[in-house]
């Protein structure tokens, strides 16, 4: 989670910081070196949800930042539209990240072998990823596509704040998908 709440500020801002320390510290090495683990089972379901949301997101924010500019640097498109070899990067960079950082939180939490913490991740993030993105894509369709078409330059500020915007209505489009997961235990309740 060290790496969670920075990226996720990256998106949600203020309220990142604010889920931070009103939350989040208290899963902090000294505090629970100090008070112990907080019962997540005690806690509402909307700090766990949100932490289960935010890990997902951290894969895709970060293999979507590396995606667009790679669309944006070597000029790839796909059918025509760079938007278009957006979305495959973006997923596929997501994707990848997400799976990356879910092993690393599952394998030790669970205490299993590669292969099956492999398999756990993939379990624990493919659909969140999925249901992250379809938000995140309607978001950049809709102001590349209908409010700003042809597309705002990937070098403009409004660019990237209304990608931030997408992004958390991807939060928003994961958290159904991820109360599920949380809830079948395929995502660990953190």
């Amino acid at each position: 989670m060290n790496l969670v709440y920075p990226v996720t500020a990256l998106y949600w801002g203020p309220v990142a910081l604010w889920f931070y320390f009103t939350r989040g510290r208290r899963t902090s090495r000294p505090v629970v070196e100090e008070q112990g683990m907080p019962d997540s089972d005690k806690l509402p379901q909307w700090d766990v949800q949100s932490k289960a949301i935010s890990h997902c997101g951290v894969g895709c924010t970060l293999g979507d930042i590396g995606a667009e500019w790679l669309v944006y640097a070597a000029s790839l498109t796909l059918a025509g539209k760079a938007l278009y070899a957006d979305f495959a990067l973006d997923f596929a960079f997501a994707w990848a990240l997400g799976i990356l950082f879910q092993y690393f939180t599952i394998v030790p939490m669970r205490n299993i072998g590669r292969l099956k913490g492999v398999w756990a991740a993939m379990k624990a993030d493919t659909l969140s990823i999925i249901a992250f993105q379809v938000g995140l894509f309607l978001g950049m369709w809709l102001y590349q596509e209908v409010f700003f078409s042809p597309g705002l330059p990937k070098t403009s500020a409004a660019y990237w704040m209304l990608m931030q915007l997408s992004m958390v209505l991807g939060f928003f489009t994961a958290w159904p998908l991820n109360a599920w997961l949380v809830r079948i235990g395929w995502k660990e309740k953190m």
